[in-house]
């Protein structure tokens, strides 16, 4: 979730807005150069570097609000485009009558563009069209003329402002649809992680009613019956979509829990152990991250409730670690009939997500994997995988990072 909220706040405009700031201060020092080079050229430098004066102070006192759209309102791109094509039209008044002529610059010369590509990225290719024509016919009527290096320049920014206008607009509409495929993402992962918990309790619960109750027959029965309705209402309920995320009653800011010692798979999986519940691995602990040690006992719960559900309460099953130096192998295996094929699928379209969800569903959490081994007559055989460290480098024995990458972080 912290690389998901890290992608949302890296808009792809932010660079756009820092080399347009970048390009404004440049272009502006650029102006004053060519005034000075050719200041002996000008029959009116007073209007050349009285307009140049403007503009650089222009420039350095409006560079904070160059680092976003928020900033750049409307009236303010108004003025700056204004500053732009007042630069343009007052180039032949102090320009003189042979540099004119010569296709010479006009005052504020290239850091025109800047002004029409920040109005590219404050509304789009239509805001772009508008403020590149107008510079476009400016620079036209103080040419007198359509010369082809005139008309060259013009078509060149009107179709650059206008392609990166869009540009920005396409980016905007891809960020739009990222942050609602993550939230999407978010909220049916919650209802995945509540699909898991109520499959392993109150669903549990209401099946075993329903049994007991038609088994006990009389007033039972009907419980039984009641229970039954409930637990196909709740099944559907939990198989829609996504719900929202849910907030704590700690509120967002709330410091989170302390989730970082490690804690003994096998003193948690001991509580499954009995008399027809065998457990057998390493004789020294097996050390997981907290959550990764709950969730994959957790999965474990669920595959031995399957087998005293499919089965029957007095099977037999085998539950065997092995403690591998990248990963954890848990398997439980069962001597029922075996699960017929396609029964999983089916299950899953009822709503029923003992497999899907309270055991694949966790480990693909954990990022790792669950398969099912059945063949009918023979029993049915789960197996677990569990990584010590995830895709960021954190070890899962111990919440750290690896050192190697100390850069970062049913049916």
């Amino acid at each position: 979730m912290r690389r998901e909220a890290a992608a949302m706040s890296m808009s792809v405009e932010q660079p756009l807005w820092r080399a347009l700031t970048a390009y404004r201060a440049l272009t502006a020092v650029y102006a004053v150069a060519i005034a000075v080079v050719a200041r002996d050229s000008y029959e009116r430098p007073q209007v050349a570097f009285g307009y140049l004066a403007v503009l650089l102070v222009w420039t350095l006192a409006t560079l904070p609000r160059f680092t976003g759209a928020a900033r750049c309102t409307r009236p303010f791109l108004a003025v700056d485009t204004g500053l732009a094509l007042a630069g343009i039209l007052l180039t032949p008044l102090a320009d003189g009558a042979g540099r004119h002529a010569a296709d010479g610059p006009t005052l504020p010369s290239i850091w025109t563009a800047g002004a029409v590509l920040a109005c590219a990225l404050k509304g789009g290719w239509r805001w772009a069209a508008v403020a590149s024509t107008l510079v476009g016919a400016a620079n036209l009527a103080q040419r007198g003329e359509a010369s082809p290096n005139t008309l060259h320049n013009v078509l060149l920014v009107w179709v650059a402002a206008i392609a990166i206008g869009y540009v920005v607009e396409v980016a905007r509409a891809s960020e739009r649809t990222l942050a609602r495929a993550l939230e999407i993402q978010a909220a049916t992962r919650e209802r995945e992680r509540l699909a898991r918990d109520i499959h392993d309790g109150v669903l549990q619960v209401l099946a075993m009613v329903q049994r007991r109750g038609t088994a006990v027959g009389g007033e039972a029965a009907e419980l039984g019956r009641l229970a039954g309705e409930q637990e196909a209402a709740l099944r559907r309920l939990i198989t829609q979509g996504p719900v929202p995320e849910p907030r704590t009653a700690a509120g967002p800011d709330a410091a989170p829990e302390d989730d970082t010692r490690p804690q003994d798979l096998m003193a948690l999986l001991g509580r499954h152990a009995d008399a027809r519940v065998t457990l057998s691995g390493p004789g020294t602990p097996v050390e997981l991250a907290p959550h990764a040690a709950r969730e994959t006992a957790a999965a474990v719960g669920a595959a031995l409730d399957n087998v005293r559900t499919h089965v029957g309460p007095g099977a037999r099953a085998w539950v065997l670690v092995e403690d591998e130096p990248d990963q954890v192998l848990v398997s439980v295996r069962d001597e029922g009939p075996g699960i017929p094929e396609g029964r999983l699928a089916e299950a899953a379209e009822e709503g029923r997500l003992g497999v899907a969800q309270s055991i694949q569903g966790r480990l693909r959490d954990l990022g790792g994997t669950a398969e099912l081994i059945s063949v009918p007559g023979q029993g049915t055989e789960v197996e677990l995988t569990v990584p010590k460290q995830d895709e960021n480098g954190r070890e899962a024995a111990t919440g750290r990072r690896h050192p190697a990458q100390a850069g970062e972080g049913t049916q």
